[in-house]
């Protein structure tokens, strides 16, 4: 009973037990078909990415190759292009080589007269810093000018003032000595006629006198007294005239003087002053 018991019970285990694996392997299965499907799907997923990857990578190569092949074949067209713009370039530098050294001598000259420019370029520069000086003394000079042209216009005024003044002057003394002369030429005109009509006087009395020589010796003492005396005075008015004269050419010479210092020629004077002979010139 105790065998049969426990054959029924570890028939019962065994039974329990193989359920158990069953339903394990069963579950084990699923997990495992879950997995491959999702692995499958991934794999496909991930084949169609790298499918598309390299689809696309293929076909833009394949394009890359059609347009490398265009390009290939225009540089070879440029190329043609070239090597014959390359003859043709070769066959103008045969026909430059003269007017390249031409050139090169033309481009050698220039260089010199580069040089120049930049030396002609700094002396100008210098140039242009003296006419900034030259241009700041030109201002101050200009501004000493209207100040000297202000003052120059006051002095004009009082020239003008004081050459009228000395015009007036001038005419003035001029009338008053030209008048005195007159008077004393006139006076010693008529002292030398006087003087001859008394000797001419003294020569008819002497001639129709009898005087003897006592009286004629007298009279003529008494005569040369009056000839000296008369020619005292007029040995006096010759002197006055000859101070009168003077006084007027150094008046004349002062007036020159002074035309000469304000500038004024004396051909502006409308007139032209006379000097006066001194006696016996």
């Amino acid at each position: 009973e105790l065998e049969a018991k426990y054959i029924r019970k570890m028939q019962a285990l065994r039974d329990e037990m193989d359920l158990r694996r069953k339903t394990e392997l069963h579950e084990l299965e699923e997990r495992k078909n879950t997995q491959i499907s999702e692995l499958m799907g991934n794999h496909e997923g991930a084949f169609g990415a790298i499918k598309n990857y390299y689809n696309d990578i293929t076909a833009k190569n394949l394009t890359l190759i059609n347009l490398l092949k265009e390009q290939v074949e225009d540089l070879k067209k440029k190329e043609t292009v070239l090597e014959k713009e390359k003859a043709e370039v070769l066959l103008q530098n045969k026909e430059l080589t003269g007017p390249l050294q031409e050139t090169r001598e033309l481009v050698a000259e220039l260089q010199k007269k580069l040089v120049h420019y930049y030396r002609d370029k700094e002396a100008l520069m210098n140039s242009k810093a003296h006419l900034k000086v030259t241009q700041k003394e030109l201002k101050d000079l200009q501004w000493e000018h209207e100040v000297l042209e202000q003052r120059f216009s006051k002095v004009q005024a009082e020239r003008d003032d004081l050459y009228q003044k000395f015009t007036r002057a001038i005419n003035e003394v001029q009338q008053k000595t030209g008048f005195k002369n007159l008077l004393l030429e006139r006076k010693l005109h008529g002292l030398l006629n006087l003087l001859e009509q008394k000797e001419v006087e003294l020569s008819e009395v002497i001639a129709t006198s009898s005087l003897g020589p006592s009286a004629l010796s007298l009279v003529s003492h008494k005569l040369e007294d009056v000839l000296n005396s008369k020619n005292a005075t007029i040995q006096d008015l010759q002197l006055q005239l000859a101070r009168v004269c003077k006084a007027h050419n150094d008046m004349l010479q002062t007036f020159e003087a002074k035309l000469t210092a304000f500038g004024i020629p004396l051909d502006n004077l409308g007139f032209q002053p006379l000097s006066f002979p001194f006696p016996g010139q």
